[in-house]
């Protein structure tokens, strides 16, 4: 389609460990500031292997909701209704003032409300199921941050959920940029939400032995590509952007943050955990991304890397970075992860590394990858060790998502030219 909308970010909101809101957390990106430490939101006796985690001890709910709303939302719907609200205050968009038919809305979570499961099976089994909550399935389904952010800014366009583990909220961003490419909307919610730190889903986690038992060192556990990092680091939060037609974002004076242009999506087909060892599936979403930008690999600036710190998912990313950029991974392609400091938060982590993206092209800074002390010989590109690099060329950014179950998807932001 070659008369297809342009599609474009004009508003991010991020709640995360390392900050919340765009300043507080881009600050804290650059300036290299974990958010991980000994994990409070489970109990001790309850608590496995792994003790850490990127928790957000900062948050307040009522901000963003009246009271009644949050006592009937799980965490991770209230962590997407407080960064939609801040992703429309940053594109300054009143909503009152659009078509709601032409507003839609594309947020994720691939846990949804593990909280409130766990809570409400507790109450069954200690006070019978009369004493359960009325709200125990609006609060737990998974779709249900899209429903009320769409209910809290009269989004009555599309209205859909994806869930595809850890890249679920990449999808989001990318189904939500191909609703707007097609003509369905004009502007779009896209983003995704978790909150994972309660005692079952640690549990199981650790059980699968994927998380960091670095618990001596929080801030040093979350360290992808490194030859002694030993797992991910659970983190929870959300992220939205807001994406517009870019006709819609100019007629009403928009700041415009980058242009969305590629998307590329595959399964590995492989296991439903562990990744392929050759990177087949990431580098052939990696190419179909680059297919849709209609971009040469030499032109991609940045990575921004799944990375989430275990042995052997790292590995299968470099080497699927290796195959689709050639001589390029070698030569002026920059790679980092955040991971390293916001640790991993599953469905939401595609939208949060989505608007690191987005970031690095508006502030022209390649944001680093800590703790990465000594790299695994096995991982040998540019990660940006360390610090960041400012005044840096980020035209094109790449950014992976990749997804128990073998689900891949790829994003690629552009500076708007």
């Amino acid at each position: 389609m070659e008369n297809q909308n342009r599609v474009v970010v004009t508003g991010i909101g991020v709640v995360t460990s390392v900050g919340i809101g765009k300043e507080s957390f881009w600050e804290g990106i650059v300036n290299g500031r974990s958010g991980v430490k000994r994990c409070t939101r489970v109990p001790e006796n309850l608590q496995s292997s792994c003790k850490i985690a990127a928790e957000i001890t900062d948050f307040d709910p009522s901000k963003y909701m009246d009271p009644k709303q949050v006592k009937r939302t799980d965490r991770f719907i209230q962590f997407a209704v407080a960064a939609a609200q801040m992703a429309v205050d940053d594109a300054k968009l009143d909503t009152k003032q659009e078509d709601p038919r032409r507003v839609g809305v594309v947020v994720g979570s691939a846990a949804g409300g593990f909280a409130t499961i766990e809570d409400q099976l507790a109450q069954l089994h200690r006070r019978g199921p009369d004493r359960c909550s009325p709200f125990t399935v609006p609060m737990l389904i998974v779709n249900m941050a899209a429903g009320w952010v769409s209910i809290l800014h009269n989004a009555k366009g599309p209205n859909t959920c994806s869930v595809t583990a850890c890249a679920t909220s990449a999808n989001s961003v990318g189904d939500a940029m191909m609703i707007i490419q097609r003509g369905d909307a004009d502007v779009m919610f896209a983003g995704g939400a978790e909150a994972p730190i309660t005692p079952l889903c640690m549990a199981g986690f650790a059980s699968a032995r994927t998380l960091s038992t670095r618990n001596d060192a929080p801030e040093k556990a979350s360290r992808p590509f490194d030859k002694d990092r030993d797992g991910f680091v659970m983190g929870e939060g959300a992220a939205i952007l807001i994406l517009e037609s870019l006709d819609h974002a100019t007629k009403r004076g928009a700041h415009i943050y980058a242009e969305l242009v590629g998307y590329g999506m595959t399964g590995d087909a492989f296991d439903i955990v562990q990744p392929c060892g050759d990177g087949d599936g990431a580098a052939r979403a990696m190419q179909e991304a680059l297919k849709h930008a209609k971009l040469r690999p030499d032109q991609v600036d940045y990575i921004n890397a799944h990375g989430t710190s275990t042995t052997l998912g790292d590995k299968a990313e470099t080497a699927a970075i290796k195959r689709v950029f050639g001589a390029h991974a070698k030569n002026g392609l920059a790679v980092s992860s955040s991971k390293s400091m916001t640790g991993h938060l599953l469905g939401a982590t595609g939208a949060v590394e989505a608007a690191v993206s987005v970031l690095a092209i508006e502030n022209s800074i390649l944001p680093p990858t800590i703790n990465l002390d000594e790299p695994d010989p096995d991982c040998d590109l540019d990660y940006v060790p360390k610090v960041a690099r400012k005044n840096a060329k980020v035209d094109v950014v790449l950014s992976n998502s990749f997804g128990f179950g073998g689900h891949n998807a790829c994003l690629i932001f552009k500076k708007l030219s």
